[in-house]
């Protein structure tokens, strides 16, 4: 038995005798596309356009990849709607403001209504999100000068914030409010 194991180990590729027995298995058991797709969506959600992508990158024709991501998109393995709810979220989470989150979900392939179903789906207020992100970044009474209005401006702008916004937040940057 052990010489016939070594001898199998002699016979093989330099790059596969490095690799243990389980991984060998894997790499002979190629995934179906439909497999990938499922793969990705496990570890988060994909809009239709990422995941095709991401399977076209991954060696799979076009047509493969379509077929698989309309059975998943079919079956409810994938929805644009609960990515793009998943996005609005974490990018909320991590201060940016509507005109970058939309201009985000445009990038993803997602018509304008789902963009707007997305957005709606946030019932918190954006001037009130802006204002503590300003607040944390330049502290409580954070502009008082020309130069500090400015700085501040423009954190909020680069952040995704529109000018009314940034209007509001700058008007209210009282060291009293």
């Amino acid at each position: 038995m052990i010489g016939t194991e070594w001898e199998r180990w002699i016979q093989m590729p330099e790059e596969d005798a490095n690799r243990t027995p389980a991984s060998r298995r894997r790499k002979q058991q190629e995934l179906t596309p439909l497999q990938r797709a499922l793969a990705l969506l496990v570890r988060r959600e994909h809009s239709r356009k990422e995941l095709a992508r991401k399977l076209a990158e991954r060696g799979i024709d076009r047509e493969a990849a379509s077929a698989a991501v309309d059975r998943l998109t079919a079956d409810g393995w994938q929805s644009d709607a609960r990515f793009a709810e998943m996005l609005v979220r974490t990018r909320l989470a991590n201060s940016q403001g509507p005109v970058r989150i939309r201009a985000e979900l445009g990038t993803h392939g997602l018509d304008r209504d789902a963009i707007e179903a997305a957005m709606a789906a946030f019932d918190g207020d954006w001037r009130q999100v802006a204002r503590d992100l300003a607040r944390r970044r330049f502290g409580p009474g954070f502009a008082t000068d020309a130069a500090g209005l400015r700085k501040v401006a423009d954190f909020l702008y680069r952040r995704g914030f529109d000018g009314e916004t940034v209007r509001f937040v700058l008007q209210g940057s009282s060291p009293e409010d």
